[in-house]
């Protein structure tokens, strides 16, 4: 059953509905939420709250895309590692004869 949970961003209280096992991740989200737009707001001429919160958005949402966009590189390397290997393996049990 979804309670209220409190969460704070730049000074501004927000209640949001989550279940009871999702609301440490809840808190560690707004957290993190929290501390990029205090960064934004320190490198940003009087940005407003809106605009804080989009440009965080927007950030996270950048690196989120670095990230899988890497991670799809070194699946796909970690791909082709393997299948070299398993054709050197397949290539030496082929040369290797059979015990009788």
């Amino acid at each position: 059953m979804s309670e209220p949970v409190s969460i704070k961003l730049i000074d501004r209280e927000f209640l949001v509905a989550c279940e009871p096992e999702e609301r440490d991740g809840l808190l560690e989200a707004a957290s993190f939420l929290d501390t990029r737009m205090r960064k934004l707001r320190g490198a940003t001429r009087s940005p407003g709250f809106d605009r804080l919160a989009v440009l965080a958005a927007m950030d996270i949402a950048h690196e989120l895309l670095e990230l899988r966009a890497k991670q799809q590189t070194q699946v796909t390397t970690l791909a082709g590692n393997l299948a070299r290997l398993r054709h050197k393996l397949e290539t030496a049990m082929e040369q290797t004869p059979s015990p009788l």
